[in-house]
């Protein structure tokens, strides 16, 4: 099996290269609007946006800003197909404007602007980031009333275009992208409390910084949660490419969209590693699923797996089959990898 993985340097509220209907799934983190690290770039986008900032209008960039962000909104409900699920990876801010302090609620703002793109807003999910400090507090420390609780979530908006897709009676591709019954019980929960935030090595300037990169558990999840092998990958905020190393292991095509080129050239040094990732992330899921047989014991299970040695719990499962990257070969525009199933050893 052969999976591209394109890399598109441009401004993702045109996505040209990627034609209508043509992605099944949309995983991506954008900027955070009141984010004081993203301040620069918004204005970059739109003027006005720091004007409204010198001003001390929070109200009023808070809006540009998003206004800049439903641009991309507008390309994905061009690009997802019908049933095409969007996820997005985002956290509401806090901030001071003009002597007053608030939260600016990101992620109520987004569900508005996907639902009046005609967008189903699915249930969403939470999970921990770390924070940056030990201290638990803002505003008055100790007394009363005026203190203020510290942000340690983000948010995964997850979104439908249109109805439910359709596939072929007993389509084997998505019997073999079936993920193990414990999985689903952890990875469908609306709290990942075992995801953590984590920092990104990019040397040579200020891209850490600006990279706003999540832990690759959180893409491949919803790589696997909401997509089939073969389907097609969208990040429009692609960042350090952790969405496409994602899409890789699981086995799909990916396009990632940049606007700075620094990104996709550093991409080059991580996608090193995607051979062995791939191999060690199957194998993991393996080994999980081998040790829950083990704590319950062979005689609880139904189902045997018909490409492993071991039972599985439901009758979706027999069928599963996980993938490792043999090979991974540049293009002119990103990378071909070749897939070969993991076998039971």
């Amino acid at each position: 099996m052969e999976t591209s993985h394109r890399v598109v340097v441009g401004d993702s509220r045109r996505l040209d290269g990627v034609a209508d209907d043509s992605v099944e799934l949309v995983v991506t983190s954008p900027p955070y609007p009141m984010i004081e690290m993203w301040d620069e770039l918004f204005t970059e986008l739109d003027p006005a946006i720091g004007e409204r900032l010198d001003a001390g209008d929070g109200r009023g960039a808070f809006e540009l800003m998003h206004d800049q962000l439903g641009a991309v909104w507008d390309e994905l409900a061009r690009v997802l197909v019908d049933g095409g699920i969007a996820c997005v990876n985002v956290g509401d801010a806090t901030r001071k404007v003009d002597g007053s302090f608030r939260v600016w609620g990101n992620h109520s703002r987004i569900v508005d602007a996907f639902e009046a793109r005609g967008f189903e807003p699915l249930p969403e999910i939470l999970w921990r980031k770390p924070t940056n400090s030990g201290a638990k507090f803002m505003g008055s420390g100790m007394v009363p009333p005026n203190a203020y609780v510290t942000l340690e979530h983000e948010y995964i908006l997850i979104f439908r275009n249109g109805g439910t897709r359709q596939f072929e009676p007993n389509a084997d591709r998505r019997y073999e992208s079936a993920y193990f019954w414990e999985e689903r019980n952890r990875w469908f929960s609306d709290l990942w409390t075992d995801v953590t935030g984590e920092h990104q090595a990019l040397d040579g300037d200020d891209r850490r910084d600006r990279s706003a990169a999540y832990p690759f558990a959180i893409p491949y999840r919803l790589v696997n949660m909401y997509s089939v092998v073969g389907d097609t990958v969208l990040d429009p905020f692609w960042g350090t490419g952790t969405t496409s190393l994602a899409a890789m292991a699981a086995a799909r095509d990916s396009i990632g969209s940049e606007r700075e080129a620094g990104f996709a050239e550093a991409f080059g040094d991580r996608v090193e590693d995607a051979l062995a990732l791939s191999r060690a992330v199957a194998r993991t899921r393996l080994d999980d699923h081998r040790a829950f047989v083990d704590e319950h014991g062979v005689d609880e299970f139904a189902y045997e797996a018909e490409h492993y040695e071991f039972p599985v719990t439901t009758k979706q499962e027999r069928s599963l089959r996980l993938y490792a990257i043999e090979t991974l070969t540049a293009t002119d525009d990103g990378y071909r990898a070749v897939h070969e199933p993991i076998d039971t050893d």
